[in-house]
């Protein structure tokens, strides 16, 4: 018997042993590749923001990525390889997150049990980034592909057109709530999950993260909901001049 039971934990560790480290690896990159684009969609709002401060100044902060203050010319090719480079990233993450999803009602059912039955608030989130990881991977789309086929269309007027004229504030409006909650939930969730933060008191740091997580979240969506406002307006008052391009006065003058 003494002899039987040593081999069945022989061959237990020699399972362990043998386990495939591919799930950590996969587990770790999800978690890199999200918290690389949740740092860029803060950097994309800096960026689309810029608009608060005026036309010029997002004529300034666009035509820097287009390389014109470097190169003397605009190049928005360069623009759209940081699209691509970003829709590559997440079309990696969505397919690494996806693993964790319910793959059938029967696991949807047990879930849905299991989180009625804990009432536990980070599995609600959970489940919330789950809904808005994948609503993000249809609303993005379209974004990602007028940027990567049109990035000379980025400008105050450009914008301010596709934003009105176009239709596009919806799917605007409805991409901003996606990203800013999936993001934020996305890094508090990273910051438990590596232990970020939290210092001696694990509960107590993880209440003080999820606050964090929620002030930032609301500051970025009044931020967003003020950018799309102003890009509303801008295309509201240039309706009647559709494909004009914004080119600051300053930047006439020197042309003169």
């Amino acid at each position: 018997m003494q002899m039987h039971t040593s081999a069945v934990r022989g061959h237990a560790v020699r399972l362990r042993e043998r386990k495939s480290p591919w799930p950590a690896r996969m587990d770790l990159a999800q978690s890199l590749t999200g918290l690389v684009l949740a740092l860029f969609m803060w950097g994309h709002m800096a960026f689309v923001s810029s608009i608060l401060l005026g036309p010029d100044a997002m004529w300034v902060v666009t035509k820097f990525f287009e390389g014109y203050f470097v190169f003397g010319r605009s190049m928005p090719w360069l623009v759209s390889g940081v699209v691509g480079a970003v829709a590559a990233l997440l079309v990696l993450h969505a397919f690494l997150a996806m693993r964790k999803f319910p793959a059938s009602w029967r696991q949807y059912s047990v879930f849905a049990e299991h989180r009625r039955t804990l009432d536990h608030g980070d599995t609600t989130l959970w489940w919330v980034q789950v809904v808005t990881g994948f609503a993000l991977f249809f609303l993005a789309a379209p974004h990602l592909f007028q940027m990567l086929m049109h990035p000379a269309d980025i400008g105050p007027y450009g914008s301010g057109d596709r934003v009105w004229s176009e239709r596009w504030w919806p799917l605007y409006l409805l991409l901003l709530f996606a990203v800013e909650l999936h993001a934020g939930i996305g890094l508090y969730r990273l910051a438990v999950k590596w232990g970020w933060g939290q210092g001696d008191d694990p509960n107590a740091g993880r209440a003080k993260l999820k606050r964090l997580k929620w002030v930032l979240t609301v500051v970025l969506l009044v931020l967003g909901l003020a950018t799309l406002a102003a890009y509303m307006k801008i295309g509201r008052e240039h309706a009647d001049r559709v494909g004009e391009v914004y080119t600051p006065a300053w930047v006439k003058g020197d042309a003169r």
